[in-house]
Formats: C-alpha cells, sequence, structure tokens
C-alpha cells in the first residue's frame, strides 16, 4: 500500500501512509488509541476505499478491492471478533474457509448445496488438517456458542488457515487469550511465516516485539516509524507516542513493550 490516505465526513483518519508486506515477512502495524490502525486493516481487506493511495498486490494494482475477492486473491483475513457463523459446526465453519479450492463454490460450501463426495471428503481433509494445526480437531464437531472464546479464535485462525493464503491479515489475533495461549499463538505466526507473509495488527506489545520481523508504527492517522523491532522499540517518536510525552529513550524503551493496554 502505498500513500494511503482516508477520511470521514471531513476528519483525517490516515494521511500518506504506506506499507509494504514482504513474502515470507511477519509485518506489525501498532500505534496508539485512535492512530488509524483499523482503517488501514479495513483498506487492505476491502472495507474501505481510500481517497487517495495505491493497493498492489502481486505487481498488480487493486483498484476496487472487496472483502468477497480477497481468496481468490491468496488472502485471508481474521476479524478482532471470531466472525464465525452460529449454526455450522466448527468443522463446517473452516470448510467455508476452504471455499477457494472447492469446484461447487462459496456458496455451495456455506448453505451446503450438495456437492460430489469427492470434493465434499477432500474439503473435510483440508479443513481437519487446519483444525489440527491449531489443536482443535477434538471440536469439530461442536458450534461455536459452546466454545471458550479462546478456541473461537483458534477456529477462526484455523478458517483463514485452511485457504493456504499467500498473505495472512491478522486483526488483534491476541485478544481475550492467556499468557501461555498467546506464546503459542506466538510461535505458530512465526511458523507460519516460512510459507506466506502476515500483516499482524496487535496491541500486546511484547508479542509485536517477539514476533515480527518489520513494524509499522501510526499516530494519530500518520506513520511515524518504520523498521526491525528494535528500531521501532528505540525510536524517541514512538516512545512519545504511547507514553504520552516527551522520554529518555535509553531509560524508557523498554516502557514501550510494557504498554499492552494503551493501544487498541
Amino acid at each position: 500500500m502505498t500513500g494511503i490516505s482516508v477520511a470521514f465526513g471531513g476528519v483525517s483518519a490516515l494521511s500518506d501512509v504506506s506499507l509494504t508486506v514482504e513474502p515470507g515477512q511477519v509485518h506489525g502495524l501498532i500505534g496508539p488509541n485512535g492512530a488509524g490502525k483499523t482503517t488501514l486493516f479495513n483498506v487492505a481487506c476491502g472495507l474501505v476505499r481510500p481517497d487517495e493511495g495505491r493497493i498492489v498486490w502481486n505487481g498488480s494494482e487493486l483498484r476496487r478491492l472487496r472483502p468477497s475477492r480477497l481468496t481468490r486473491l491468496g488472502i485471508s483475513r481474521t476479524l478482532q471478533g471470531v466472525g464465525l457463523f452460529r449454526g455450522l459446526t466448527v468443522l463446517e465453519n473452516v470448510m467455508v474457509g476452504a471455499h477457494r479450492h472447492a469446484k461447487a463454490g462459496f456458496f455451495s460450501a456455506l448453505f451446503a448445496v450438495p456437492t460430489s463426495d469427492k470434493d465434499d471428503a477432500r474439503l473435510r481433509a483440508r479443513a481437519m488438517t487446519a483444525l489440527e494445526e491449531l489443536d482443535a480437531t477434538g471440536y469439530a464437531t461442536r458450534y461455536p456458542d459452546s466454545l471458550p472464546y479462546p478456541v473461537q479464535k483458534r477456529v477462526a485462525l484455523a478458517r483463514a488457515l485452511v485457504a493456504d493464503p499467500e498473505l495472512l491479515l491478522l486483526d488483534e489475533p491476541a485478544s481475550g487469550l492467556g499468557e501461555d495461549e498467546m506464546h503459542e499463538l506466538g510461535d505458530l505466526i512465526r511458523t507460519l511465516s516460512g510459507r506466506m507473509s502476515v500483516l499482524l495488527v496487535e496491541h500486546h506489545m511484547d508479542l509485536v516485539m517477539r514476533v515480527c520481523d518489520r513494524i509499522t508504527v501510526l499516530d494519530s492517522g500518520e506513520q511515524i516509524a518504520a523498521g526491525t523491532p528494535a528500531e521501532v522499540q528505540a525510536n524517541p517518536a514512538v516512545t512519545e507516542a504511547y507514553l504520552g510525552d516527551e522520554v529518555d529513550v535509553a531509560t524508557d524503551a523498554a516502557a514501550l513493550a510494557a504498554a499492552d493496554g494503551r493501544e487498541g
């Protein structure tokens, strides 16, 4: 994404923001409350159309990106909430994410239009493999509302992974997770980078600093820093944005990593 600007009702939400996720890279997007992270994520998902700027994917400019086109482009996403279908089992929810690979297409998978036994078996196998990667096969026949929230988050991530995307967009994947679960998530994200690129929007700074190769920092809709975790953590502008006033970076850079609850 290059030169992205977005305004709502005359109020600037993003101003000339650029971000590139390289192949095999985990790229973090952070910033204090109201920084514009969600808006930029929604631009990447096709939920918000920028007033200015370009979105380029695999060398082609995406002029009219829509959420419905993402999987066909090789892009999967998760949401801040889980977004699971309450009337479908866990396995069926994940199968919906595999529609990129279904001959009968998305609506057949979603509305249970009959498919060939061979195609159905292939999709079920893909879905079970994704659930196994998230240690969630034991919940395959359960319904989302019967599961603890952290398990629902795993199922939502499995649904994104089953499409085998080239780019995975993660919006607050650690929300609602405990410390051990967050550590497991971090290990998984690092593993995923071996086969796909990841754009991670997250407010848990310890997770971001541990798993990201590069980080882009927003504040009040503007890009204030970009670089490696070490470079970002030592940047005075970043520390000031999170902690609210000028600080001695040498003394207080570590406080940035502890500012988990200050950003959303």
